[in-house]
């Protein structure tokens, strides 16, 4: 199916099924602990045998030698994988860095071996009885002192290196109201529950990975290039993922490693990450500097906006695309976008939830809140006034749908923002200083090819298949909610079976293009299956209507079961999409408000209450979409209070490589959370008029959180995360 014009009406507007606050379907499972996930792969027949890494103890360097004589003769050992032996490795197409390392070190715990063993014990053991001798070489390992070398990065399809419009330069130097500022947002970890796991089994030539992975697709195709094996020799097996954020969007090391293993041992092989080598080994959200120029006039209208960023990474690896959503949130003729990359020595950066959008607006919602406050503005009128129906960038290309201005005032109107006080420090309530602050928050709606199988039984089931993932998100759910939909059925007689690349090709979870995409092919499929059983039944399927587990058409009706009484019904399609993303900007948008408390004696930081207001077209199932902005809102308060990892710059490596020194919120940090969705449907979207709202809710929420902050103290700080000492010293007195 070719989706090039916007949609009209179809089936799934009735919204008997879609649309309505469903429990997941996974739910049983998950409670139950029966959902398996990669860890728990576990086959008494398979004789399963149990890999553990051997990481990289130094920054950057050499392996000069290894010994690994005692590993081998240990208890249970079935085999070591290092560099010597394991054969000719190329990279996947997505992640720049080498699964394993020699002779040259990239990165600390970058793996230099893997022990496979009898049992995960054995495995553990003798993994200490191997001995590496490095020669350490110098390497980069902080951004700041690396600033001055870094380049212009290399353009890409999520990568634009600068982006001007008019004359930014001149029109900021003669503006009358102008704001010149830096900030900084530190590496973050995903530090998700779930371990980067993968059992690994090969049959000859042909190689099973039961592995945490949301991109299917990407998986198959990087690991087959880092093999050297065909794709059609790969199949992936992921049905349930326990949190990924970007951190599992494709293959990592333990896909690899435990393919190695697997090969060498003539024997399924277990890998799992411990929690440290998931901070130091694989991908992290890496740290930004970034500055930003706001010229206005006295009437509050931005006339020039320009937005610098500075990140590092690996070499080839990718920029922190943190201009991104500057480009197309605010008017302003006079526009410049620039990012710039050096080369650091540290584990790989790679995406995190909302790249681009979530550490970008970490500074812009600041700098704005900053602007505002020079104009003797409030902040949510001088949003309101600088927005714009179409891009600042090609003015030719409207919003496919734009309500950031509705988003901001029903935010107000129900966060009872008229309360605020402006002027700083003025409000108390105990020992408590109480500020309010806000910022806007957008994020792009992308839609990708995705493709569905569905089957009709004998029993009256729809059985749909896709190699989509479900990341906690809760894709079986909005899958079979478009099932039902499309076929006239409860949601209790359809199964969806996700997370394996024999299923037909979905873009799988991220970038927050999952849903709109996903349940496009699904409606595709089920347009065909449709078809197929009007054709069985007699009905002209342009006229049958699907409603209640019947086909109607006139005043005939017949039962939907009895369409595969004749045998079972089977309808693939996808959808693919024309060129509607250049004739529309696609974007989502919200609003977040939050009011937080400050101890006036020890500047410790409470969030008291948060909402966030989001338009994201058709929420296609409320619950779940609550869930993902609650969860991006959380992850967000995280960012701005206490997500920081430490690194050490002599050494190279990240410090707090665990969940007991990486702070992430808990219970106690998160209040009772509000989320408000504005009705809105977008026919550019896809063929359900939805988006995606995975990664909305943590654009923004951190700079709210901030601007609260100095709000409530008169402190305003740019470095995130914003902890008690860099308060106390500017803490208004406590008496």
């Amino acid at each position: 199916m070719k989706f090039d014009t916007p949609a009209g009406a179809n089936p799934i507007d009735r919204l008997k099924v879609v649309g309505k606050p469903t429990d997941r379907i996974d739910g049983p499972r998950k409670t139950t602990g029966t959902a398996p996930y990669a860890n728990d792969w576990h086959d008494p027949q398979s004789r399963l045998a149990y890999g553990y890494v051997v990481g990289a103890g130094i920054g950057k360097g050499r392996i000069a030698g290894m010994d690994v004589s005692r590993a081998e003769a240990a208890a249970g050992v079935l085999a070591v994988v290092t560099a010597a032996n394991a054969g000719k490795l190329d990279r996947g197409a997505f992640y720049v860095a080498r699964a394993l390392a020699g002779p040259d070190v990239d990165h600390y715990h970058q793996a230099v071996a893997l022990v496979v063993a009898e049992t995960f014990e054995q495995a553990r053991a003798a993994a200490a009885l191997v001995r590496v001798d490095y020669v350490r070489s110098e390497g980069v390992f902080d951004l700041a002192a690396a600033k001055d070398t870094a380049v212009a990065p290399k353009a890409g399809p999520f990568v634009s290196p600068e982006a001007k419009a008019g004359d930014f330069e001149a029109a900021f130097a003669t503006a009358p109201v102008r704001i010149d500022e830096s900030y900084g947002t530190p590496d973050h970890a995903h530090a998700m529950m779930e371990p980067h796991a993968t059992v690994a089994s090969w049959d000859g030539d042909r190689l099973t990975l039961w592995t945490a992975i949301q991109q299917m697709n990407w998986g198959v195709r990087d690991i087959a290039k880092t093999l050297g094996i065909a794709k059609g020799n790969v199949r992936l097996v992921s049905p349930f993922i326990g949190g990924g954020f970007g951190g599992k969007g494709t293959i990592l090391s333990d896909a690899v490693l435990a393919s190695l293993g697997a090969r060498a041992a003539g024997r399924p092989v277990k890998v799992s990450l411990p929690r440290p080598l998931m901070f130091n080994n694989v991908t992290h959200r890496p740290a930004t500097i970034q500055r930003i120029r706001i010229g206005a006039g006295p009437d509050g209208r931005i006339t020039a906006i320009g937005h610098e960023s500075w990140s590092g990474n690996l070499p080839d690896g990718p920029p922190e695309t943190a201009t991104e959503p500057t480009r197309l949130l605010y008017a302003g003729p006079n526009r410049l976008m620039r990012m710039h990359l050096a080369r650091l020595d540290l584990p790989e950066g790679g995406a995190m939830r909302a790249p681009g959008e979530a550490p970008g607006m970490m500074a812009l919602e600041i700098a704005m809140d900053e602007m505002a406050e020079r104009l003797g503005m409030d902040p949510v009128a001088f949003r309101v006034l600088n927005d714009t129906q179409v891009d600042p960038e090609n003015p030719r290309r409207p919003f496919s749908r734009r309500q950031l201005v509705e988003c901001l005032r029903r935010g107000a109107e129900l966060f009872g923002w008229e309360r605020r006080v402006a002027k700083p420090g003025q409000v108390r309530d105990g020992r408590w200083l109480v500020g309010m602050g806000m910022a806007s928050a957008i994020r792009g709606a992308p839609v990708m090819r995705s493709a569905a199988r569905v089957r009709l039984d004998g029993r009256g089931m729809v059985t749909v298949e896709t190699d989509m993932t479900d990341i906690g998100t809760g894709s079986y759910t909005i899958i079979a909610q478009t099932a039902a939909e499309m076929m006239g059925l409860p949601l209790d007689r359809v199964v969806v079976r996700l997370g394996d690349s024999a299923y037909p090709e979905s873009p799988g979870s991220g970038g927050q293009w999952g849903a709109a995409s996903s349940t496009a092919g699904v409606y595709a499929a089920c347009v065909k299956l449709r078809e197929a059983v009007a054709r069985r039944l007699g009905f002209n399927a342009t006229d049958a209507v699907f409603e209640d587990g019947q086909v109607r058409a006139g005043n005939r009706s017949e039962p939907l079961v009895r369409a595969a009484a004749g045998g079972e019904l089977v309808a693939e399609d996808g959808v693919e999409y024309g060129d509607l993303a250049e004739w529309f900007a696609l974007q989502t948008f919200g609003a977040h408000f939050v009011e937080v408390g400050v101890d006036v004696d020890t500047a410790e930081v409470r969030v008291r209450r948060m909402l966030a207001v989001c338009a994201a077209g058709r929420i296609l199932s409320p619950k779940a979409a609550r869930s993902q902005i609650i969860g991006g809102m959380t992850m967000g308060i995280g960012a701005a209070l206490m997500e920081e990892l430490a690194v050490d710059a002599r050494r190279g490596f990240f410090v707090n490589h665990d969940l007991a020194g990486y702070e992430v919120p808990v219970h106690a940090d998160i209040p009772d959370l509000q989320v408000s969705f504005l009705d809105e449907i977008d026919p550019a979207a896809s063929p359900l008029k939805a988006k995606g709202v995975g990664e909305l809710g943590i654009s923004g929420a951190a700079a709210a959180v901030a601007n609260a902050v100095h709000n409530a103290t008169g402190v305003r700080v740019r470095d995130y995360p914003v902890t008690l000492d860099k308060l106390l010293g500017g803490m208004p007195e406590a008496a």
